[in-house]
């Protein structure tokens, strides 16, 4: 008996029709544009996804570099002075302390360059 594939091509249609709803033009209704739409959307996806996280870094980088320059320090010596007074906060946290808890960071702070042996 000759098989054919009416169901599984429908499914499958139905499949990638759903994950394109909502694009402009034949990128939503033809399936030769749709498909080639979808695999460029999931590997900007997947690559954004890895870039996300790096962006973020910077953005924390570059508001900590702004906070420690408040205090008189440069970015690597307050992480140099946190390393060496022990002190294990990640750049996320420290970021939220210096916007949220501008005290509490000042601390931080302080206790970074007793560690580097500068005057408080």
């Amino acid at each position: 008996m000759r098989t054919t594939k009416g169901a599984a091509r429908t499914k499958a249609k139905k499949r990638l029709f759903k994950k394109v709803k909502g694009y402009t033009g034949g990128r939503g209704r033809l399936l030769r544009s749709a498909k080639e739409t979808l695999i460029r959307a999931e590997a900007y996806a997947f690559r954004d996804r890895r870039v996300r996280k790096r962006e973020f870094r910077r953005l924390w980088i570059t508001r900590l570099s702004a906070a420690a320059a408040e205090h008189g320090l440069r970015y690597s010596q307050l992480i140099h002075g946190l390393n060496k007074a022990g002190i294990e906060l990640d750049r996320k946290v420290l970021s939220e302390l210096a916007i949220n808890d501008p005290a509490g960071f000042a601390t931080i702070v302080e206790q970074a360059k007793a560690a580097l042996g500068q005057p408080a």
